[in-house]
């Protein structure tokens, strides 16, 4: 599926950054992000979300600036680009610190906008600040989360959770692909199928040459049990089925250097000592099988850094990797770097797809 316009050359990536739940630190983190001027140079970026809470959160971000004396919190609010977007509830029934149904609503009508004029072809990628599942649920909508809503709405059927961080300490850049996502633990060996991971790992490989210029990737895949199942000892899903479903894998594809199953406990030492500076073997990516096996490791080594992106779909999405953090909105404490690491992935992904 080709996005209308995204065939125009030659111009600066056109993003939309969603508020996400204006009861959280979205708008905060959105306004210190912006500030940076790394972040918004060679973009065209749009804020999708309340004009007016944007507006009130740069007030309160002006006077925390004017008291520390950090003038680098400030942007410039007249050359900044908003979307006011109507919904269903008040804002005098929105407050900071608590999420509800009406924040709910409002975060749900940020995000639907925002798919709708990337798909009109208004823009090219999106940037979600975070939402709370459960305020989408109070507000009647039945998601597990913003994913599956983009999959819906661009009419996408195979999409998954890639993880994105660089490392500070050595450019070291650690990629992790979920294979299962927000189910509980005890329904992953049965989600868990040779046709599951066949098309996960194919989005993997076309999003690593696609959107990141790797011809050849090497990918570890990791096992499910402790040791990788210890020969059937601790399981027997590697005997099983995903031992035989690799070796078919690498068969069909004799260009990719496809290594596992890894034993999960020691699949992130090496990726830990390269991330820290130190020499040491790595992959261009890791497929994890569920969800805390992929995201422990992530947010250890890179909380402040990380990027969601969503493969699989016909526009750019990423998102930072942490969530509303009700209890410190409006403090004028939360950290924007993952903010500004998720618009900063999203320009690269573009033009790296334009040259493609």
């Amino acid at each position: 599926m080709k996005i209308p316009g995204t065939e125009i050359e030659n111009t600066n990536p056109r993003l939309a950054v969603t508020v996400g739940d204006p009861g959280g630190i979205g708008p905060e983190i959105i306004l210190k992000a912006l500030a940076d001027p790394t972040v918004t140079e060679n973009c065209d970026l749009t804020i999708i979300g309340s004009h007016r809470i944007l507006q009130q959160t740069y007030q309160k971000l002006s006077q925390l600036s004017k008291k520390t004396q950090s003038p680098e919190l400030l942007v410039n609010w007249e050359n900044l680009k908003i979307l006011d977007v109507e919904f269903n509830g008040k804002l005098e029934n929105i407050f900071l610190g608590k999420g509800n149904a009406v924040s709910g609503e409002a975060s749900f009508c940020f995000m639907e906008t925002a798919i709708a004029q990337t798909l009109a072809g208004k823009f090219q990628g999106i940037v979600t600040a975070p939402i709370s599942k459960t305020c989408w649920q109070m507000a009647g909508h039945k998601y597990p989360g913003q994913t599956e809503l983009l999959a819906e709405k661009a009419g996408v059927k195979k999409f998954g959770m890639l993880f994105f961080a660089r490392s500070p300490h050595s450019n070291f850049v650690l990629r992790s692909l979920l294979a299962t996502t927000h189910i509980p633990l005890c329904q992953v060996p049965k989600a868990l199928t040779p046709e599951l991971l066949s098309w996960k790992l194919e989005l993997l490989i076309e999003s690593l040459q696609k959107d990141f210029g790797i011809s050849r990737p090497k990918i570890a895949v990791a096992g499910l049990n402790p040791h990788s199942g210890e020969n059937g000892q601790l399981g027997t899903e590697e005997q099983d089925w995903l031992i035989p479903w690799l070796d078919k894998q690498r068969d069909r594809r004799p260009d990719i250097q496809l290594d596992g199953p890894v034993p999960p406990d020691t699949m992130w030492v090496k990726p830990g000592q390269a991330w820290l500076g130190l020499p040491a073997q790595t992959y261009d990516a890791y497929l994890a099988l569920y969800h805390d096996q992929g995201l422990i490791p992530v947010k250890l080594m890179a909380f402040d850094l990380a990027v969601n992106t969503t493969i699989g779909l016909p526009f750019v999405r990423t998102s930072p990797d942490h969530g509303t953090a009700f209890d410190i909105a409006g403090q004028g404490i939360a950290d924007g770097t993952s903010m500004k690491a998720a618009i900063k992935l999203a320009k690269e992904l573009i033009l790296q797809r334009s040259y493609s």
